[in-house]
C-alpha cells in the first residue's frame, strides 16, 4: 500500500460536502481487501468492519472525513454565468481567475471571472471578494448553460496533485483524504494480525459543513471508544509560531479538555516506547474536528485525536509530509495492538 498513490486516488476524487459519492466509492474499494465489511449508507458515509468484537470486547472507531471543500451552483443568469455558494470554508481569496470543473452529469470546465487591472478601481486589489460576487464564466450562453447544469451541481478548483521535494506532496482535498490514506494504511498493515478488541472504521461525509456524518454514523457504530484523525494547521513563515505544528515533525497528538486525556497520555507513551515521531497540539475547548461529535454521541465515546500538519488548508494546494501520514498509521496500529494495557 503505497501512500502517495493511495493519496492520488483519493485526491483526484470529487467529493464536496453533500455529494461525496465518488470519493466514497474510491475509499470504499481500498478498504474492501482488509476488512469483514463495507458498505456506503445513505449519508455517504464509507463504514467498514475490520473485526467484530467478541465476547467482552471493547469496538474502537477509526474515523476521518471524506468530503472536501468546494461551491455549489445557485443561480445561471441571463448571460450563462454561474452564481455561487460555498461548500465548507472556501478560501475566497485564491478564488478570482481560478480553473474549475462543474460536477455535473456531463463535467463542464470553467473560470472564475476576474476584472483586468487596467479596468479595476482603486483600492479593489486590497478587497477580499464576497461569495455573492463570485461568477463563473463556462463559454455557454444561458440557455445551453441551463440546459447542460443543474442548479446544486458542485464545483472543485482544479488542481495537479504533485510530488514535490523530500517526501512532500501538494494538493487539494489533503484535508482530509491524508486522514482517509493513514487509516486505510494502518487498516492494511493489521491484516492478519490478532486484534484484541473490535475494529470499526468511518470515513464521514459532511465534516465540512458541521460534522454532520460522523454525528450519524457514530451514533449507528455505537464504539466504547473513538480515535478521529484529521488534518492541523503546519508552520509557515507569516504564521503564529505557537498556534501551529511543524510538519514533518511526525503526528499531532491532541490534548484538550473534550477529547479522553487517558487516550492522549497513551499516545504519548507508545510514540516514546515506539519511536514514532510526535509533536503535541493543545487546545483550550473544542477540536473543530469530528472528535467533538463522536465523543458526545448517545451516552458519550472516549475519544482521541490524532492530526497531520498541513499547509495552506482549505486552499487547492495544501502540503503534506508522506512521513507524518506514515507516523499516524504506526501509531494507530501500535495502539490498537497494545489496546488491552493500555486502556
Amino acid at each position: 500500500m503505497d501512500l502517495t498513490n493511495i493519496l492520488k486516488e483519493l485526491c483526484d476524487a470529487s467529493g464536496v460536502s453533500g455529494a461525496e459519492c465518488e470519493a466514497s466509492a474510491v475509499a470504499a474499494k481500498m478498504l474492501k481487501p482488509y476488512v469483514e465489511e463495507v458498505q456506503i449508507d445513505s449519508f455517504n458515509n464509507v463504514i467498514a468492519t475490520v473485526k467484530k468484537a467478541d465476547k467482552g470486547q471493547m469496538t474502537l472507531l477509526l474515523d476521518a472525513h471524506i468530503d472536501q471543500i468546494g461551491l455549489i451552483v445557485t443561480a445561471i443568469d441571463d448571460k450563462g454565468f454561474l452564481k455561487v455558494g460555498s461548500c465548507g470554508g472556501v478560501d475566497r481569496r485564491l478564488m478570482l481567475g481560478q480553473q474549475v470543473t462543474i460536477l455535473s452529469k456531463e463535467r463542464q470546465r470553467g473560470i472564475v471571472c476576474t476584472i483586468p487591472p487596467h479596468l479595476s478601481k482603486e483600492g479593489d486589489s486590497d478587497k477580499v471578494p464576497e461569495i455573492d460576487d463570485i461568477a463563473i464564466d463556462v463559454g455557454l450562453s444561458a440557455d445551453k448553460a441551463k440546459e447542460k447544469i443543474a442548479l446544486g451541481d458542485r464545483v472543485i478548483i482544479d488542481s495537479l496533485f504533485l510530488t514535490l521535494m523530500e517526501n512532500k506532496i501538494s494538493a487539494k482535498a489533503l484535508d482530509d483524504r491524508a486522514g482517509v490514506a493513514s487509516i486505510i494504511k494502518a487498516v492494511s498493515m493489521l491484516k492478519d494480525k490478532r486484534l484484541p478488541c473490535g475494529v470499526s472504521v468511518l470515513f464521514s461525509a459532511e465534516e465540512e459543513t458541521g460534522e454532520r456524518g460522523a454525528q450519524v454514523a457514530g451514533y449507528n457504530i455505537n464504539p466504547d471508544i473513538a480515535v478521529a484523525v484529521d488534518v492541523s494547521f503546519a508552520h509557515t513563515p507569516d504564521a503564529d509560531e505557537n498556534k501551529c505544528g511543524k510538519l514533518s515533525k511526525g503526528v499531532m497528538i491532541g490534548i484538550s479538555p473534550t477529547l479522553d486525556k487517558k487516550i492522549s497520555d497513551s499516545f504519548i507513551k507508545i510514540s516514546e516506547r515506539e519511536n514514532i515521531p510526535y509533536q503535541l497540539e493543545v487546545m483550550s475547548g473544542s477540536t473543530g474536528t469530528n472528535a467533538d461529535v463522536i465523543g458526545t454521541s448517545r451516552g458519550g465515546v472516549r475519544t482521541g485525536l490524532l492530526s497531520i500538519p498541513l499547509r495552506y488548508m482549505h486552499t487547492p494546494i495544501e502540503v503534506i509530509d508522506l512521513g507524518d501520514v506514515q507516523a499516524v498509521s504506526d501509531l494507530i496500529v501500535k495502539f490498537i495492538l497494545s489496546l488491552e494495557e493500555e486502556i
